[in-house]
């Protein structure tokens, strides 16, 4: 793995230098965007509105806005030199409970890992303590042009820094609760049922879209149907519902 970011971790008057590596690589269906009636790829262009003239990679940098309606150039020399601590360290606020962090915040994950010798030692501390103590480390870090919420954890022997968007990133649903009343013995009967479906290994489980999409394409190529999956009928019994479910997950 190529490191995309070196810095340092501090907390207290310890520091570490590090290297955070990205932890996911994503994989979307692969379509192109082209023109329905002909199947022609659509290109997009960089055009320069003033000139009208289409403008290389190269030649392209970042505009600040300024209130007068002024457009400050940036170029990345000039962001290499952001007077922001967070650009070069990802710096620890405190350490809390793993379970006070409302998973809803939670963003992108990276792999963090000890840069030379001289971080092997704190690297090690800073994982072994985290983990025995169950807390994750509260830190803010500047990564390519956004500083981040973010947090340290330890997995598996590693650091693993998770970014999380800012509380006021968070859309609020107003209410979206249920104010049915349920039974005793509906509730009984939910525990049953996922005491009996308890147990799933994530590991097993796999992205199923891509192998859907070639059969639609195979379908649309040789002008035949795809069967599609009937649609979920809601419960009009709830109880009947549990009680059937309980029947079929039931081990012989």
């Amino acid at each position: 793995m190529r490191a995309i970011w070196s810095g340092y971790v501090s907390f207290g008057l310890v520091t570490l230098p590090v290297q955070l590596f990205s932890a996911t690589d994503e994989h979307g269906a692969g379509f192109h965007q082209v023109h329905a009636r002909d199947g022609s790829r659509i290109r997009h262009r960089r055009v320069c509105e003033s000139e009208d003239v289409e403008v290389p990679q190269s030649e392209i940098a970042r505009g600040w806005e300024r209130p007068d309606g002024r457009t400050v150039v940036l170029l990345d020399e000039d962001l290499a030199a952001l007077p922001l601590p967070t650009r070069k360290t990802v710096d620890v606020l405190g350490f809390v409970d793993e379970r006070d962090v409302d998973p809803v915040l939670y963003a992108k994950p990276y792999w963090v890992g000890p840069a030379g010798e001289q971080g092997q030692r704190p690297y090690a501390l800073l994982v072994e303590a985290l983990a025995r103590h169950g807390a994750v480390a509260v830190a803010k870090v500047t990564l390519r042009t956004r500083e981040r919420l973010a947090v340290l954890r330890p997995r598996r022997g590693m650091l693993v820094l998770h970014t999380l968007l800012w509380p006021e990133e968070i859309r609020e649903p107003d209410d979206l609760s249920s104010a049915a009343p349920v039974t005793e013995r509906e509730v009984q009967l939910a525990e049953m049922l996922m005491e009996q479906l308890a147990g799933v290994d994530i590991e097993d489980l796999h992205d199923e879209y891509a192998a859907a999409l070639e059969q639609l394409v195979a379908a649309k190529m040789n002008g035949t149907e795809v069967d599609e999956p009937a649609e979920p009928v809601p419960a009009v019994d709830l109880m009947a519902a549990l009680e059937a479910s309980i029947r079929a997950t039931e081990k012989p």
